[in-house]
């Protein structure tokens, strides 16, 4: 069998003593209107100082926020250099050393080459500078020859051989069979080699153009 049923139990304090709470406002509105009052002056004043403060920190704030702002587009700008340069010169230096390295190697295999033509000459002077005439007897006479011409020879062959590696070796000579100087005034000397009765001719010859023309306009004035 089930116990009697307690009303007590199922009423909720809170819910009740918020219900009458509704009903005294609603009986009485003014009343919790003026529960607070109104603020006074100094309060405002205080109210006033604390915004104006809060306004001073917030435009510090903001000052610094635009100086970190400015700081880190600097440290973006130094980046976006050094990344922009650091590819640039790499590309630079990589094809620089190529290229440098390409004449190198060929500048060194050039100087090997210029070494051993220098040195092949050298022998084959040394060798044209030995050779002796007046060493040669009536005996040895052909077989010195011989061996002469051989060594000539053999030096001309260094020597064409040399010419065509390298050009600087094409260059002619210095010290040339000088052509004989010429006059600077050849009209001069030839006037002073005439007689006068030469230079009264040519003169004669040089002018009568000038007054045959100046005898037609002479005739011609005549006439007008």
């Amino acid at each position: 069998m089930s116990s009697q049923f307690d009303a007590s139990e199922f009423i909720d304090d809170d819910f009740q003593a918020a219900r009458k709470a509704s009903a005294a406002a609603a009986a009485n509105p003014f009343a919790a209107a003026s529960a607070e009052p109104a603020p006074t002056r100094e309060e405002v004043d205080t109210r006033v100082g604390e915004m104006q403060q809060k306004l001073t920190e917030l435009k510090r704030a903001q000052q610094e926020l635009e100086r970190e702002r400015s700081s880190l587009e600097e440290t973006r700008r130094r980046q976006l250099e050094f990344t922009t340069g650091r590819q640039e010169m790499v590309q630079h230096l990589t094809r620089g050393v190529g290229l440098l390295g390409e004449a190198e190697f060929a500048a060194r295999r050039d100087a090997e080459q210029m070494a051993k033509a220098l040195e092949g000459m050298r022998d084959a002077l040394i060798k044209v500078q030995a050779i002796q005439e007046e060493t040669w007897t009536k005996d040895n006479f052909n077989v010195e020859l011989t061996r002469a011409l051989t060594t000539v020879e053999n030096a001309r062959m260094e020597w064409n051989a040399s010419r065509l590696k390298f050009p600087v070796l094409s260059v002619p000579d210095a010290v040339e069979a000088a052509a004989p100087p010429s006059s600077e005034h050849p009209i001069e000397t030839v006037l002073q080699q005439k007689s006068y009765a030469e230079l009264c001719k040519l003169g004669l010859a040089l002018t009568w153009p000038l007054a045959l023309a100046a005898l037609a306009i002479f005739v011609v004035l005549l006439l007008r």
